[in-house]
């Protein structure tokens, strides 16, 4: 027998040094050549996640990247949660210092150069003093990329960026030392085209200092953009508390957060956060759950009700037992979930990426046959050079690489806001097809707690018998019935009778041995296999039961059955709005359930739904799944339980309520944080409006180019417009990505 393979494993890197999209997709490309790793670099959180066998260590990957031309280090979470304005200084701030001072330096030398009346005697001498260190200063970060692409044969933006200015700046250099442009009373004028009738003596120092800080200031906005961007996963990771007053001996004990371990009591007073996951140990208060879930009703709490870290305690005092610390924690695997997703990519920022690789090199090429071109025509050649120029600078892939990344980044962020956890980008691509969404019944429509109404016996068989004996049973189950059952018999007081020899029938009931009598409990079907008797008043008070709406279970023992529980199940109040709210967005919703066809229907009734699959077992929901996809249907599944999990895998998107189990949550596409079934309406709108804003992204990016090449070639460009225009292609990328953040 073969040994196993080992299993991959997944490492985060920071990767630094990169600008452009063209970057992120070298870096990828050499990774991948790896044998055995799988990655994708993201250029908008300098990330890459990388999937690699044991045989390749970190370092190896490391090294790669660095031999590439960038930096890289593991990925460390304590990173990710420091806040930018705790940082020592971030690359906006760098950025801007920059950018102040080169725009200070370029703004006369502009001037003079688009206002003849400014050009004083021996003016291209001040221009030339002031330039110059914004081309080899300001421009530095550019000079110096391009010099490491060219080592490693390659071209990214910078190449472009660099060849530009640097060809303006030498231009200008020859003119004034070599030509005729050094002359005392020199001047030239200012033209938004290049300029057919240019003398060789004319000066582009205008072009070189002005498409610097052009160039500055978009990457500036960019990364300031980026910032704000990823807010709303650091303020996600900053919700924690950072100490707790743990109990040690029934004494109080403030310990850093850290330090708190499973099944530690820890205090929580009115106006502190909850430390971590846990369960009410004493005290009763309200607790606001609006910053993690976007809930903004407080949720009343008491001994035994669960508990979420980073909530805040609005009332009284509350004991609190750990029972989740850490990456366990609903708030780290929320933060977890909301990383993963920013370092996906689109089906549609695979071809953007594969654009921008190639992009680059064909630029130059475009740029030497308009400068070929027009030298062929026989105009001078400043007019040849400054078209070439103006065709190096406005090509810039950068809103390209932007036009993804950037609105996933604050997509997925605005949702973690709200509630809605999307796995990965290419559920965006999902959601716009699907046409048909199919809701679980319990947990999901209705609230999943279920109330015992009546318990009805039959012959001699008393009430508390009859409760006694199915809570025994059920004690072994974790249904919502098996839990109502129990907690009813409790409350009543009555004694929990031993059960040997439980067996749970999936879908149907249980069985089990107390005092010596053979229980079954369950639906009719499960009686009828096992050749149970059904008196004809258990099967009145079932049917009536039923007809009101209600689940109706079964008590047998001894060959017969002996009575009648009636369940209630409450219909969530946001439910029926929430159906109105999908309609409204081309979605028909089915009722999926495996409760009887009378209780679906009354369900059904309360909430607008029409169509109705009901009595389906747990492994029937995955086939329904698939004899709707089979009928055409493009699916979206809801469910909270372990027997959704199959048929939210299956279905084209699956959304798994927060309030569910973890296998649920797992197997889902989105997670909704909150209980409540309107987030389903709001997740599908939030991710359309996401894939909306990358596709907007990706036609002005594209169409950015494909208009503005032309033009540069033709010389209706002056290159130091080129500059500006392609500086605001990649501000009107991330600004119109920052819309995402007033989604509502």
């Amino acid at each position: 027998m073969s040994e196993r393979e080992p299993a991959a494993q997944v490492i985060e890197l920071d990767i630094g040094g990169m600008t452009c999209a063209s970057c992120a997709a070298r870096i990828e490309k050499k990774l991948n050549r790896i044998e055995g790793v799988t990655a994708t670099v993201n250029y908008a959180t300098e990330k890459a996640a990388v999937d690699h066998p044991p045989a390749v260590t970190p370092q190896q990957l490391i090294d790669t990247v660095v031999a590439t031309g960038y930096t890289a280090a593991v990925h460390t979470p304590a990173a990710t949660s420091q806040t930018v304005e705790n940082a020592p200084e971030s690359a906006a701030d760098r950025l801007r210092q920059r950018l102040l001072v080169c725009l200070a330096l370029a703004a006369p030398v502009v001037l003079m150069a688009m206002v003849p009346a400014l050009q004083f005697r021996n003016w291209q001498w001040l221009s030339l003093t002031l330039a110059a260190p914004v081309v080899v200063w300001g421009g530095a970060g550019f000079h110096r990329a391009a010099w490491v692409n060219l080592r490693h044969a390659t071209a990214t933006m910078d190449t472009l960026i660099s060849l530009g200015t640097f060809s303006a700046f030498a231009w200008s250099l020859y003119a004034l030392f070599l030509g005729d442009a050094g002359m005392p009373g020199m001047r030239h004028g200012f033209s938004f085209a290049v300029d057919r009738g240019a003398a060789a003596s004319d000066i582009y120092l205008e072009v070189a200092a002005g498409v610097i800080v052009f160039v500055l200031a978009g990457r500036y906005f960019e990364a300031r953009a980026k910032e704000r961007a990823g807010s709303a996963l650091r303020a996600l990771l900053e919700l924690g508390a950072k100490d707790v007053a743990v109990l040690r001996d029934d004494r109080e004990e403030r310990i850093p957060v850290e330090r708190l371990r499973v099944g530690d009591r820890f205090v929580v007073r009115p106006g502190e956060r909850v430390a971590t996951d846990g369960v009410v140990d004493s005290g009763a208060s309200a607790v606001d759950m609006s910053l993690l879930t976007g809930e903004s009703v407080p949720v009343e709490v008491g001994p035994g009700d669960p508990v979420v870290g980073a909530t805040v305690n609005i009332g009284g005092l509350l004991t609190v037992r750990a029972t989740r610390v850490g990456a366990d924690t609903q708030l780290a695997r929320m933060a977890k979930l909301v990383e993963q997703a920013q370092h996906g990519k689109a089906p549609v920022q695979r071809l953007a990426d594969r654009v921008a690789g190639v992009f680059v090199p064909i630029v130059i090429a475009l740029a030497v046959a308009t400068l070929g071109f027009w030298l062929g025509t026989g105009v001078a050649p400043t007019t040849a050079f400054g078209a070439a120029v103006a065709v190096l600078i406005i090509a810039c892939p950068c809103a390209l690489g932007l036009a993804t990344p950037t609105a996933l980044l604050v997509g997925t962020g605005r949702g973690a806001q709200l509630g809605v956890l999307i796995k990965g980008p290419q559920v965006l691509e999902s959601t716009r097809r699907v046409d048909t969404v199919v809701l679980d019944k319990t947990g999901t429509v209705t609230t999943g707690t279920m109330s015992l109404a009546e318990v009805l016996p039959v012959g001699d068989v008393t009430a508390d018998d009859l409760l006694t004996t199915a809570a025994a049973v059920e004690h072994g189950s974790e249904h919502p019935v098996a839990r109502a059952i129990v907690t009813a018999a409790t409350d009543r007081g009555l004694p929990r009778e031993p059960v040997r020899h439980f067996v749970n029938h999936g879908g149907k009931g249980v069985q089990g041995t107390v005092g010596g009598r053979e229980v079954t409990i369950g639906r009719p079907e499960l009686l009828d296999e096992h050749s149970i008797a059904q008196p004809q008043a258990v099967t009145a008070a079932r049917t009536a039961a039923e007809s009101t709406g209600r689940t109706a279970v079964l008590v047998a023992w001894d060959g017969t059955a002996r009575g009648v529980l009636v369940l209630a199940d409450a219909v969530k109040p946001t439910s029926a709005e929430a159906i109105t709210e999908l309609r409204a967005l081309g979605l028909t919703p089915i009722l999926l359930t495996g409760d009887n066809i009378a209780t679906a229907r009354t369900v059904a009734d309360q909430v607008g739904i029409e169509n109705v699959i009901a009595e389906v077992l747990p492994a029937g929901k995955l086939d329904v799944v698939k004899q709707l996809q089979d009928e055409g249907k493009v699916v979206a599944m809801v469910g909270d339980g372990v027997n959704d999990a199959a048929a939210l895998a299956q279905a084209d998107l699956g959304l798994a309520m927060g309030t569910g189990t973890d296998v649920a949550i797992e197997a889902g596409d989105i997670t909704l944080v909150r209980g409540d079934l309107r987030t389903v309406a709001t997740a599908i709108r939030l991710s359309r409006r996401t894939l909306g804003t990358i596709r907007s992204n990706l036609f002005w990016a594209f169409g950015y180019n494909v208009a503005a090449i032309p033009l540069a070639a033709a010389g209706l460009l002056n290159p130091m417009l080129a500059g500006a225009a392609m500086a605001l292609s990649s501000i009107f990328v991330v600004t119109n990505s920052l819309r995402l953040r007033t989604f509502r």
